[in-house]
């Protein structure tokens, strides 16, 4: 069984290296009709499908990503900008991608060779668009880095492109005809799914072979929905949040919010057959009828059918009990507390909405204006270097829960929605949380600034985050400038924007 599964491993890493791209490649954005659910409609997609390709590379590797915008489709925004979701970007800010927080948007026929490095991540990431609500009309795919030395490596037999499993909500009208609450109208798992009243389209399958221990990495590429997933008969366990190794925990079912990621070992132990993938969403129809919210998970030898299975998740998953083994020590140097309300039209921050700056946020400090002065002035905090900060966010906002994130960084959850304790010893680590639903929450983070940058912290329901849920950290100032690549293609973006602009108003 030991050869077997060698030769599994070796198989499997192969069809990585000719399914994936990275890490050098190139991501051509353009304007494709898709049917993901069987609706047509038009879509922003990364090398003609969705989800995009998987980008893979091992720990240590250097990424040269040319990302080229092919975008033709005047109903849909046809600059674009891409965010490498959970990298750290330690001296390439510029390669963050947020439009305005570091970089000017491409315009169309245009490119921008995001160049960046990861000598100390590895896990399951995602990237996306991070121009206006772009990315839920497709642009958004699955990143992994690999490491050859992964301390749970003995918890897996495999782990390769088939055991990426992604979720998303799936829209059939375009970002730029959305009205302030827009509801998803289907569940995608590896980019398939059905619609109620829809025709009976394809399902993902994922295959595999009975005795085998299989990682999957589970991300939610979602714009907005959140998913409770399960496989029909097992339980998994979870090894990596987010990017970041937690001691192994047994469960049985998952809520994955919109950018948040899982790895979760599933042992394939059961007879075989074809058992149903469930992703119920919060708010998409709720139903497993005809397959929707579902994929089919097969074992080598059964029958080419649709499951019989039944559902008895009861195991689910519990943030606290994530344990990382790795936290931020002592009290807080500094605390912030950001309370987000909702006027009827836009999120507040503290009292105000986020509003992008005509400059990004980068340039604006590498032109040398100082703290005081950067814009939006009243979205931007400043942070002193190699502190421990601490955030805490209260709950109860309308049309929650929301999940931020924060770039450039993971941060220890304190103490997670839904629970009145704080753990300061091993709380969980991650680049996304949920902030929750009852006023009585107060989501409490907490994360070192030891990443010199101007930080973009939102929610990641991209709906919420373009009505101004939003603010910028700007992380030791005075060493950005020395720290920052600054690479020609970038000081090009804002002028050739600039013109693109003033050319088509």
């Amino acid at each position: 069984m030991k050869n077997a599964r060698s030769i599994l491993v070796l198989f499997s890493l192969a069809v990585v290296s000719q399914a994936s791209i990275g890490p050098v490649g190139q991501i051509v954005v353009s304007n494709v009709n898709l049917a993901p659910d069987g609706f047509h409609r038009p879509t922003v997609v990364a090398n003609g499908q969705f989800p995009g390709p998987l980008v893979a590379a091992f720990k240590g590797a250097k990424f040269s990503l040319n990302v080229r915008d092919s975008l033709t489709n005047g109903q849909l925004d046809t600059v674009t900008s891409v965010h490498w979701h959970g990298l750290f970007q330690h001296n390439t800010q510029d390669a963050d991608g947020p439009s305005f927080v570091t970089q000017c948007p491409l315009v169309p026929q245009e490119s921008f060779d995001y160049q960046f490095s990861v000598p100390d991540q590895a896990g399951t990431y995602w990237y996306h668009s991070h121009y206006r609500n772009q990315y839920c009309d497709g642009l958004r795919g699955p990143l992994v880095i690999y490491d050859p030395l992964d301390p749970q490596k003995h918890l897996y037999d495999i782990d390769n492109e088939g055991t990426v499993i992604t979720l998303a909500d799936w829209y059939h009208y375009l970002s730029t005809e959305a009205g302030p609450v827009p509801s998803p109208n289907s569940t995608l798992i590896n980019g398939k799914g059905r619609y109620a009243g829809g025709p009976n389209a394809p399902l993902s399958v994922i295959n595999v072979v009975k005795g085998l221990r299989y990682r999957f990495r589970l991300v939610s590429i979602s714009c907005d929905t959140n998913f409770i997933f399960s496989i029909d008969g097992h339980k998994f366990t979870v090894i990596e949040v987010d990017g970041v190794n937690h001691q192994p925990l047994v469960v049985d079912n998952v809520q994955i919010f919109a950018a948040q990621r899982y790895s979760l070992v599933m042992t394939a132990n059961q007879p075989i057959s074809n058992y149903w993938i469930r992703a119920l969403p919060n708010n998409i129809n709720p139903s497993f009828d005809n397959g929707m919210n579902s994929a089919i998970l097969r074992y080598l030898g059964a029958p080419l059918k649709d499951p019989n299975t039944t559902s008895t998740a009861n195991l689910p998953l519990v943030e606290q009990n994530l344990h990382p083994g790795s936290p931020v020590p002592g009290g807080a140097d500094v605390n912030i507390q950001l309370d987000v309300s909702f006027n009827g039209t836009e999120f507040l921050v503290n009292g105000v909405p986020f509003v992008a700056p005509s400059v990004p946020v980068l340039l604006q400090i590498l032109s040398g204006t100082p703290p005081a002065s950067l814009m939006p002035e009243r979205s931007l905090y400043t942070l002193p270097r190699n502190k421990i900060v601490e955030i805490s966010i209260p709950g109860g906002v309308l049309a929650g829960p929301h999940p931020v994130h924060l770039h450039g960084h993971v941060f220890s959850v304190v103490r997670s929605a839904g629970n009145s304790t704080y753990n300061f010893a091993n709380p969980p680590k991650r680049d996304t949380v949920s902030i929750g639903t009852s006023t009585n929450d107060n989501t409490t983070i907490r994360f070192v600034t030891d990443n010199p940058g101007p930080w973009f912290m939102h929610c990641h329901i991209d709906w919420h985050l373009n009505a101004g849920f939003a603010v910028v950290m700007a992380e030791d100032v005075p060493d950005i400038a020395s720290t920052a690549a600054r690479p020609k293609g970038w000081q090009a973006l804002c002028p050739a924007y600039d013109k693109f602009i003033s050319s088509t108003h």
